[in-house]
């Protein structure tokens, strides 16, 4: 339609080819010509008027918010009478040519007889910006970028959650309904012990670690007994404790709160002693007052009385296996003979281990010790020796300033009875308690060679470098607390 470019404004009266045309711009107030891109994206204005008079059409432009140029771009005379009829309606129509773009009319305005009024331009709407068109690949990398980033930011997020409901898993089996109430979740004791950390950490025993720990509500301090799977003797140990929650009723056990189980771990969730292990008021190099006589006269009084609460007064008999100072697990200085022979606990084991408690209270030392030599020397030989000379006194612990010379002998005594390398020839703890409250008299030892006899004892029954191997038993304080059923 002969148009003389692909940017210009035409003048088109009934029909497609222009009666005047001229590149899109306007003319400033300098008069010079301003070129315009249609294409540019950018919004622009355009006046059309006609002088129905002079029989004349002019055409203007210029950038939206612009005022109308003085000079008009096109002017051409028509008379448009003849074309347009008495009804006639106004519109717009567009087209691109070659171009691939699109035409908004952003307002408008009409007039006749007059100038058009001016168009508000705050009021018109923004012009649709053309981004998708002018950069159409991004249009396709988005979507897909998106949907990736979804699926991944999903899948991380369930990966999370399952590693997070697997760390706080438990097992649950149906024996367990009945102790329902008594169940700790993980979760709440890995919160109150901080996640187990080493700065909980209470003592570290044969079948496991304990902690401390807080529960926010109500507010409860606790120690949380954390117990291998893998050990067999630690799950008889946690059936036996959790089988006993409710049942133990006595004011020198160590309450048992309750319990829980989850893959590879036990946990037991004992009330925490506050006062600290006995262990540290014995040994504790001035860290903590020492332990008057009368003290630990009643401390050995009250274990002995949970002990006869455990061997008769239960409706089973329950066999402790940790009687010590410190009460975390049983270890070399308490084991009777018979144990490592039979390997089967009895409540004389229990008397056995209560004799070497009764030597190691009132000696303030250690079951077994190294001399200057480096050899070690077990405390029950000690004892039994200065016995045999007459000095069962000099025995007593030295820090002790004032004691009881009655009771601390009575206890030394005792000691070495309840200690005694056979096992029928210990008392049971009922007798032990009437001895301790002086309801009966306790009977004179026998002199004899019994420190030789326990040596040749153990040797015999290949009990000397079983029971040299292991270390002193005190750790961190409760009172009874680890049980195992006699059946």
């Amino acid at each position: 339609f002969r148009d003389i470019d692909g940017n210009h404004v035409g003048i088109d009266v009934n029909g497609l080819t222009s009666l005047a045309s001229s590149s899109a711009g306007y003319f400033g107030d300098d008069g010079i010509l301003h070129n315009l891109t249609l294409a540019s994206g950018t919004a622009m204005q355009v006046w059309v008027d006609y002088d129905g008079e002079e029989k004349l059409i002019t055409v203007a432009m210029a950038a939206l918010g612009t005022a109308k140029p003085v000079k008009p771009l096109l002017s051409k005379t028509c008379d448009l009478s003849t074309v347009l009829t008495d009804t006639a309606y106004v519109g717009f129509s567009s087209a691109t040519g070659s171009f691939n773009s699109q035409h908004y009319v952003l307002g408008w305005s009409f007039a006749m007889d007059g100038p058009a009024p001016a168009i508000d331009i705050s009021k018109l709407p923004k012009l649709p910006r053309f981004g998708l068109k002018r950069h159409p690949k991004l249009a396709q990398i988005i979507p897909p970028v998106a949907t990736t980033a979804f699926i991944f930011a999903a899948g991380t997020l369930i990966v999370l959650l399952i590693r997070r409901r697997l760390k706080y898993s438990e097992l649950r089996e149906d024996w367990e309904v009945e102790f329902g109430p008594h169940r700790f979740s993980y979760k709440d004791l890995f919160r109150a012990t901080g996640g187990f950390k080493e700065k909980n950490l209470l003592g570290v025993g044969g079948f496991g670690r304990v902690y401390k720990g807080v529960l926010p509500a109500p507010k409860l301090e606790i120690a949380v007994k954390k117990v291998s799977h893998d050990s067999k003797q630690g799950m008889k140990e946690f059936i036996a404790e959790v089988v006993s929650i409710g049942r133990l009723q006595h004011r020198n056990l160590a309450q048992l709160h309750g319990y829980c189980r989850r893959k590879g771990e036990l946990l037991l969730v004992y009330e925490y002693m506050s006062n600290g292990s006995l262990d540290r008021h014995l040994y504790g190099d001035g860290e903590k007052p020492v332990l008057d006589w009368d003290k630990r006269f009643r401390i050995i009084k009250g274990i002995a009385s949970g002990l006869l609460y455990l061997h008769e007064e239960c409706e089973k008999v329950i066999i402790h296996r940790d009687i010590k100072a410190s009460n975390v697990l049983l270890d070399s200085g308490y084991l009777a003979p018979e144990l490592g022979r039979t390997s089967k606990a009895t409540p004389l084991t229990d008397v056995f281990a209560f004799g070497i408690f009764l030597l190691e209270v009132t000696c303030g030392q250690r079951p077994i010790r190294q001399n200057s030599q480096g050899e070690q020397l077990m405390l029950v030989d000690w004892v039994l020796e200065h016995w045999h000379r007459g000095s069962l006194a000099e025995t007593v612990d030295t820090k002790l300033h004032s004691y009881d010379a009655g009771e601390a002998c009575l206890a030394l005594k005792l000691g070495l009875l309840c200690s005694h390398p056979l096992s029928n020839s210990r008392p049971g703890m009922r007798q032990v308690v009437r001895y301790l409250n002086e309801d009966v008299q306790l009977p004179e030892l026998t002199l004899t060679n019994e420190s030789f006899q326990i040596l040749a004892l153990m040797q015999n029954e290949g009990f000397d470098s079983y029971i040299m191997s292991y270390p002193s038993s005190m750790e961190s304080v409760t009172t009874l607390s680890s049980l195992v059923e006699e059946t």
